[in-house]
């Protein structure tokens, strides 16, 4: 299994190349400046947002990058954010440029971290809902349900390929099989199921559509303690990622797997020796009758 990486990788060499070229930008009217703008799908009537940012997107900018960075109100037109940072002020270091290239991470992942911080507290935040929906691909959301004692997450998943829903279902019922290993005791206990689950009681029909069924997680304190926070917003945040890439990958290695297999037949084919028209038995040969032959056998 590969897991996704947090930040962007063209966009932290982009910015490498940026910062490392600082003195050359002699075309630039003030090199030092750079604006980073960020486009997000319009939010579904469910899911929690303020300004067409997800819920604590704002606060979370704040405490990851300091005060080297300034936020434009308004974003710049057709943004839905837009992120100023002066590196003349701020050192631009490859640590710096790395939470940078994090930012989908960082303002995707805000309202899991609201919900989570209360969840290690033992605590539910009380501007919440019993529902909450969090949207993570456009028009497309997954639920929470937050308790004190424990965190409901539960995924429609929905693929537009048949063939990827067929890959995607099997590929996400092993995934709940392996999580019955002994070795995976102490990670969020999982199921999937073909219809909503009890928790989604109350949601949006219209949002419980899922052609291949239903991964519920369920998250507890010791999965959101220390480090483990930002670990688990991510792999929750880009879930359904993470099956979409595995689908693809499966579906590709299938096709080079027929490929190579229909190659080897037809090499086996072309050095395949004719058949000889006489064969020869119990050291008496016969020929081997056409069709027209036949015929003119049975007239006789």
């Amino acid at each position: 299994m590969i897991l996704l990486q947090s930040h962007s990788r063209f966009l932290l060499q982009t910015l490498l190349t940026r910062a490392q070229n600082l003195d050359k930008a002699v075309t630039m009217k003030n090199p030092n400046l750079l604006l980073l703008s960020v486009s997000l799908p319009n939010p579904p009537p469910e899911a929690m947002s303020f300004d067409g940012l997800p819920l604590g997107a704002i606060e979370a900018i704040k405490t990851t990058y300091g005060t080297g960075f300034q936020i434009l109100d308004p974003p710049r037109d057709g943004f839905s954010l837009t992120l100023k940072l002066n590196f003349s002020k701020v050192r631009p270091d490859e640590e710096l440029l790395t939470k940078l290239a994090s930012i989908r991470e960082v303002v995707m992942g805000a309202p899991l971290k609201i919900i989570f911080k209360h969840l290690a507290s033992r605590t539910v935040a009380p501007e919440l809902d019993r529902l909450v929906a969090i949207m993570h691909r456009p028009n497309e959301t997954f639920f929470l349900v937050p308790q004190a004692d424990k965190v409901t997450v539960a995924f429609p998943m929905r693929f537009k390929d048949s063939v990827d829903t067929v890959l995607a279902t099997s590929f996400l019922k092993e995934f709940v099989e392996a999580r019955r290993a002994a070795a995976l005791n102490t990670a969020p206990s999982c199921s999937w199921s073909p219809t909503a689950p009890q928790e989604l009681e109350g949601a949006p029909k219209e949002t419980l559509s899922a052609n291949a069924g239903f991964v519920t997680f369920v998250i507890f304190p010791r999965h959101v303690e220390g480090k483990k926070l930002d670990r688990t917003v991510w792999n929750l945040s880009t879930f359904h990622a993470y099956v979409s890439y595995h689908v693809k990958f499966s579906e590709g290695f299938m096709h080079t797997r027929m490929r190579r297999r229909v190659e080897s037949m037809i090499q086996a084919l072309d050095q395949a020796k004719p058949l000889e028209k006489t064969r020869s038995m119990n050291n008496k040969s016969f020929k081997r009758l056409g069709l027209n032959d036949v015929n003119h056998t049975n007239s006789k």
